[in-house]
């Protein structure tokens, strides 16, 4: 964990690999896309294999990068976007104990066409590990 908090101090993007439990098999990664460490502040980024979602498997790996970065990196602040048609990822920022702070029209350019993206965030007072835990 050390070696993270130093790259994250140098700026470097760390990707944290979603293995599965049973078997270790890698099926997604995790990360901080993008920290300001002055204002100690910072929003996550996701990605899981199709054939894992509905499992569970990234709200958990969601609320360990949330608990890291509130009891590691000091942060305050920690958000995340998706666009406005991905109900399951807003599903994983409300489980992680998110709350949605409002729509960022036309926020992203994807598949040929500008899309809204919807807005979360949790803060550090909001933050508890026995809330993250369950």
């Amino acid at each position: 964990m050390d070696n993270i908090l130093e790259q994250y101090k140098k700026n470097k993007i760390v990707f944290w690999g979603i293995e599965l439990k049973e078997n270790r098999k890698l099926v997604g990664t995790i990360n901080y896309v993008t920290i300001s460490l002055k204002h100690k502040k910072a929003e996550i980024g996701y990605i899981l294999s199709q054939e894992f979602w509905g499992k569970g498997i990234m709200t958990e790996a969601t609320k360990e990068i949330i608990k890291f970065g509130f009891e590691k990196m000091n942060l305050v602040r920690i958000g995340a976007k998706c666009i406005v048609e991905n109900t399951g990822s807003q599903r994983v920022m409300e489980k992680a104990g998110m709350t949605f702070e409002g729509t960022i029209r036309k926020g992203m350019f994807t598949k040929g066409k500008h899309r809204d993206l919807k807005s979360y965030s949790i803060l550090e007072e909001e933050f508890s590990s026995e809330k993250i835990e369950k």
